[in-house]
């Protein structure tokens, strides 16, 4: 065998070591912590989606200090780690498709910036340095584990509609199925989509059903029906669905009727939920642009069922 590929392959078992290493170690942090956390809290903390990444692009940092690769392979075999990190969450966690989509890029980013840290710890040299470095992230990941975590949102989106209250009050308490195609690529890629409306009765106590494409319900009781002005529903029960299920719970909806006195309605849509997922400055931008897209997929049906 020549020189240049004994290197290689030194070099090619030190890259895939680090790999190794840096998943099985995420995974038994993982492990621990799930173990040691409340039962059915249902909650991910920050770290495990910034500190255990960084962590990990530490460890394979360590390996591959002596291989002299440079910036872009690093990159480049960073995203590889990360990859396989949330492909064994898919096999491993029973996480969705498409939450592993919306998590990749922060699992990623961290893995990298872990990477080209532990990169600069290790060409200095001091031990001292490094230790305080990784003890500090341990600690925060400790401290934020142990933490009360609590973060609600509330999504509000409004729509102008050509006909009066009582026109569109018809459609608001139920709808029928929707029949336009999903224009938000969440939606196109498989994530459900909003379809039709039911309820039991038109009255104060009913009970109301959101159905899904896929055929997931959400059950809702009506908690205010003031008729032609204002609407509220609280969410009874939703899907055990893995995209959602645990992440995030949507706790009430509401529709408000504005008569503009010209023939014309402003509906609003409100929305509350809670977020089971941290950090919320990455996971509330689409938490809302989900929630958003739910309200004018609904709002624009009820607008053209309206107008005819």
């Amino acid at each position: 065998m020549s020189l240049n590929k004994k290197l290689f392959k030194v070099l090619n078992s030190k890259i895939l070591q680090g790999i190794l290493i840096a998943n099985i170690f995420a995974f038994l942090i993982i492990g621990i912590q799930s173990s040691l956390a409340p039962k059915d809290t249902g909650i991910l903390v920050f770290s495990e989606f910034v500190i255990i990444p960084m962590l990990m692009g530490i460890i394979t940092a360590w390996f591959w200090k002596d291989t002299g690769i440079r910036g872009k392979q690093i990159t480049g075999y960073s995203i590889l780690n990360g990859l396989i990190a949330i492909l064994m969450s898919f096999f491993f966690l029973g996480e969705g498709f498409i939450c592993l989509l919306i998590v990749s890029p922060l699992i990623s980013g961290f893995v990298i910036s872990g990477a080209f840290i532990g990169r600069a710890m290790f060409k200095k040299r001091n031990q001292k340095l490094n230790i305080s470095i990784v003890s500090l992230l341990m600690g925060i990941f400790i401290v934020d584990s142990l933490s009360d975590h609590h973060h609600e949102n509330m999504v509000s989106d409004e729509l102008l509609i050509q006909a009066s209250p009582e026109e569109v009050w018809q459609h608001v308490v139920a709808f029928d199925p929707i029949s336009q195609k999903e224009n938000y690529w969440l939606f196109k890629i498989g994530m459900p989509s909003p379809m039709a409306t039911t309820v039991s009765e038109h009255r104060l106590g009913a009970n109301r059903k959101c159905i899904f494409s896929n055929g997931y319900i959400f059950d809702e009781k009506i908690v205010k029906f003031d008729i032609n002005k204002n609407l509220i529903f609280d969410i009874v029960d939703q899907p055990k669905d893995p995209e959602i299920m645990g992440h995030i719970d949507i706790k009430r909806g509401e529709f408000i009727l504005k008569d503009n006195g010209n023939g014309t309605t402003t509906l609003i849509w409100n929305s509350w939920y809670n977020l089971h997922v941290f950090p919320t400055w990455y996971y509330d931008l689409w938490a809302e642009s989900i929630t958003r897209n739910v309200h004018f997929r609904v709002m624009k049906h009820i607008k053209l069922l309206s107008e005819r």
